[in-house]
């Protein structure tokens, strides 16, 4: 495939480059250099109309509505807290999956609780917020503090929201803050942190972006683009599905007792 007009696209390191080259390379898109590797912040790829620049993947969204790049690949939480003005988001990748959600500690348990509240599967909220675990006005510690903000406002709860840049889960067990909203993906760093899901905001997967006004000056390039993604999207969550019936379909592993029985 070869594209008439010029085209950059913007990528952030890490899991979303490396699960957005195999839907590039759908597009006959492959990087020449590895950013993993090089330390080259523009990379050519195999088109000659075609360059990456890598860039934070909260700066994603900015490169695109400001024209530096004509496409990106941004997470859904990114473009929530940027607010995505400027900005066509015409493909959801489904990749890079995870849930925006309210954490925190447990619920405390009253003396006359006959049972505790089962711990809820990762990803799965306990229920609402509860203004009475903390103070009148509860702090939220975040790095999505438009999200959060908004999130509340809309449940008509008031909380000062606390802006952080990692570590999320350390804030409620110093007490920094009564809770966090953060990504969860598996659940697993909460639960070693003795935190729990509380709340669900969104559901979050990678997002293509793209500018305005590329949309317009490049539309056949652009549109040659995102078929081609479109059509390995659809590949892909094909081949998903086959396997997890695959998996259903299959019997169940069976041991019987005796001495070569397999445990």
């Amino acid at each position: 495939m070869a594209f008439a007009d010029p085209l950059t696209i913007a990528l952030s390191k890490g899991r979303i480059f490396k699960e957005t080259l195999p839907l590039l390379a759908h597009a006959g898109i492959a990087a020449l250099e590895d950013p993993e590797t090089s330390r080259k912040l523009i990379l050519a790829t195999n088109q000659a109309n075609v360059k990456l620049i890598i860039v934070r993947a909260s700066d994603v969204p900015t490169y695109v509505q400001y024209g530096a790049a004509d496409l990106g690949v941004a997470g859904k939480d990114v473009l929530l807290e940027h607010g995505g003005e400027g900005l066509y988001e015409p493909l959801d990748l489904g990749i890079a999956r995870c849930r925006l959600m309210v954490a925190g500690l447990p619920p405390r348990v009253t003396a006359d609780a006959a049972v505790a509240a089962p711990s809820p599967r990762a990803g799965e909220g306990r229920g609402e917020w509860d203004q009475s675990r903390g103070s009148a006005r509860p702090r939220i510690a975040t790095k999505y503090v438009k999200c959060a903000e908004r999130h509340f406002a809309a449940k008509g709860q008031q909380v000062e929201v606390i802006k952080l840049y990692g570590s999320m889960e350390l804030a409620p067990l110093v007490g920094l803050a009564d809770g966090i909203v953060d990504l969860v993906e598996s659940g697993n760093t909460l639960k070693a942190n003795g935190l729990v899901p509380l709340e669900h905001i969104a559901d979050i997967s990678s997002r293509l972006v793209v500018n305005k006004a590329a949309w317009k000056m490049k539309h056949a390039s652009v549109m040659a683009l995102l078929t081609a993604l479109r059509a390995a999207v659809r590949e892909r969550q094909a081949a998903q599905d086959q396997s997890q019936a695959i998996r259903e379909e299959s019997p169940p592993f069976r041991t019987f007792p005796g001495p070569f029985s397999i445990q």
